[in-house]
């Protein structure tokens, strides 16, 4: 049994009880202040395109840190004791780029040529967002935020390219506009919404059915806002087809000892 609820641990405490596997669940809005990062872990021969893909695609794959030399699994700048392989609550395992198995740590799958990338999460500005007041309503309903795939083109660099999946957040429109002005001060985590509205005309075709995470209700007189998200880099690491790498789960971050405020612009 926890002896704390994890939205109240610290981001050390927190990772403690996902190492120890007594938190399993997505990490969104737990240890509140503190900067949450998607993982693309990459070959070493693949790792200078994918370092290129996140410069030339900042808005889905902002770069909040790297591995300083392939197999580092301790990754200091992220926090204390920050262990890659063990503290993140599932992962994503691909072989040519199609997803085979989905693993609560990397202990008998870690090799010494991979690169761990860590890349700005939606779940960093969400308490901005509930910090104005504002409602997050995957948070509300305790579930998932839905994900989808869209028509939104990523620029290609080198064997990765696909287009952008995006996080939806529903919002009556005073409230959208004031998201908009807040997450416009987080560039390192996704900054403001890439669209609003219709969700056909970013190749959506049922906002019910969301392609990862959990539907969430959208009442009367709201619009569905859509931030880019770090899903993105799965899509192109599917194109890119790298005979292995790993990735978080969709909703199970690392959740690092960086504040929020460090990434704020203003």
């Amino acid at each position: 049994m926890l002896v704390a609820s994890a939205s109240s641990l610290t981001p050390y405490a927190l990772r403690q009880q996902i190492r120890q596997g007594k938190f399993k669940g997505n990490t969104s809005g737990q240890a509140a202040g503190f900067v949450q990062c998607n993982l693309a872990i990459i070959p070493a021969d693949y790792a200078n395109e994918f370092l290129r893909f996140c410069q030339a695609n900042p808005k889905p794959c902002p770069l909040i840190g790297m591995a300083a030399s392939p197999g580092d699994y301790l990754i200091s700048d992220a926090g204390e004791d920050v262990d890659i392989r063990t503290d993140v609550p599932a992962y994503q395992l691909f072989e040519h780029g199609e997803p085979t198995a989905k693993v609560p740590d990397l202990l008998e799958v870690w090799r010494d040529d991979l690169v761990t990338f860590m890349l700005g999460c939606s779940f960093s500005f969400e308490e901005a967002l509930l910090a104005d007041g504002l409602e997050i309503r995957n948070i509300t309903e305790g579930v998932n935020v839905p994900m989808y795939r869209t028509n939104l083109p990523c620029t290609p660099a080198g064997r990765f390219s696909g287009n952008m999946v995006v996080s939806m957040r529903p919002m009556p429109a005073a409230a959208a506009i004031r998201a908009i002005q807040i997450c416009s001060r987080f560039p390192a985590v996704h900054g403001a919404p890439v669209h609003l509205g219709d969700p056909a005309l970013i190749g959506i075709k049922d906002i019910s059915k969301p392609d990862f995470g959990d539907a969430v209700t959208i009442r009367d007189g709201e619009l569905p806002v859509f931030w880019a998200c770090g899903v993105t880099p799965q899509l192109a690491i599917r194109q890119a087809k790298p005979p292995f790498c790993i990735t978080h789960s969709p909703g199970c971050m690392l959740v690092t000892d960086i504040p929020n405020s460090k990434l704020s612009v203003l």
